[in-house]
């Protein structure tokens, strides 16, 4: 329980139970209605306050103490127990409250007055004591809701910064000015095109950097910028298969999803024109699936910037789905669930 949650249960325990007492104070009118059946007693009504305060107060521990007593049934969704649980715990209360008031104060000559008058205190009293129940719950949900985006929003900044280092490294740039000088000795025309796509792979990066998800054909139509690259470095030792229906295009995946999944690859594979490298992209019971050959190669380089744990992990706090990754001996796949 967090220090300010526990100053709310006592200044709503003393808020509900004044209001539920405050009839009493009525009687210290000698001509009002409730005079003439009750003698106001200092006494008698600061007992009847403290022990209604800590019936409020027992109330909301049992039902907010996280993964314990009441808050273990409403947390597995057992509904019928919280209900039986706390309606027993309310009849339990009155009928107790009535028994020690009988014992301290002596009897009346009314006694179901009594009894009645704790049922209806004691029952206005659960009833507000639930909204308070209901009102910390959202705040609890609100505060753990803030958490998650805040935990993605850093995951989503270190991949994103993770990914650019690995686009800028000495590496990346070294393969990408190499097959640039190529293209340009061989053919300049294509070199235009070549430096056209590349940079459509940095923008992309920077420009939906505020975006965590985004459509399935946005996300496809950065991939062909990407692939175009890998093609001109590659040839035909390298090829894509895109099989997606335009309901499918139209759901959304997490930003910068499909790039690193090609980019690991392209990079821990061989391809050659015997055995050439073939992604594929499908969606298969609403998982938008990348599976390659699996023709592995050692490899001088560290994984993909944004990593398949990275990326586990984007998905597990944004969806609450963690993707897939099975390895067969003929294809490396990866599942990414569709939002």
């Amino acid at each position: 329980m967090i220090k300010n949650e526990r100053k709310i249960y006592v200044y709503s325990a003393l808020l509900i139970t004044l209001v539920a007492n405050s009839a009493k104070l009525m009687a210290l009118n000698s001509d009002g209605i409730i005079a003439r059946y009750w003698q106001f007693d200092i006494w008698e009504y600061g007992f009847q306050f403290l022990y209604n305060m800590a019936f409020c107060m027992v109330l909301l521990h049992l039902n907010l103490s996280k993964g314990k007593l009441f808050s273990l049934y409403r947390e597995n969704k057992q509904w019928l127990k919280l209900y039986t649980f706390n309606t027993l715990l309310v009849m339990a209360a009155i009928m107790l409250g009535s028994f020690i008031h009988t014992i301290l104060f002596g009897a009346l000559d009314l006694p179901r007055l009594r009894i009645r008058g704790y049922f209806v205190r004691f029952l206005l009293s659960s009833v507000m004591t639930a909204v308070v129940i209901r009102l910390i719950l959202l705040m609890r949900e609100s505060k753990d809701k803030d958490l998650i985006n805040e935990q993605l929003h850093t995951s989503y900044l270190q991949a994103q910064l993770k990914l650019l280092q690995e686009q800028l490294n000495p590496h990346f740039l070294f393969n990408t000015l190499s097959s640039l000088s190529a293209i340009v000795r061989e053919n300049p025309d294509l070199a235009q095109n070549y430096i056209l796509h590349l940079s459509k792979v940095f923008r992309y990066t920077l420009v939906h950097s505020g975006n965590e998800k985004v459509r399935v054909d946005t996300e496809i139509q950065h991939l062909e910028s990407y692939i175009q690259l890998v093609k001109m470095r590659l040839e035909n030792t390298f090829e894509i298969q895109i099989d997606l229906k335009p309901d499918i295009l139209n759901k959304e995946i997490l930003h910068l999803s499909l790039q690193p999944l090609v980019e690991n690859a392209v990079k821990h594979n061989k391809a050659t024109i015997s055995y050439p490298l073939i992604v594929e992209i499908y969606e298969e019971n609403n998982w938008l699936v990348v599976r390659n050959t699996l023709q592995t190669v050692a490899s001088e380089t560290e994984s993909t910037g944004l990593g398949l744990s990275n990326l586990n992990e984007r998905y597990k706090l944004q969806t609450q789905h963690e993707i897939e990754i099975h390895q067969t001996a003929e294809y490396f796949i990866v599942k990414l669930p569709l939002l």
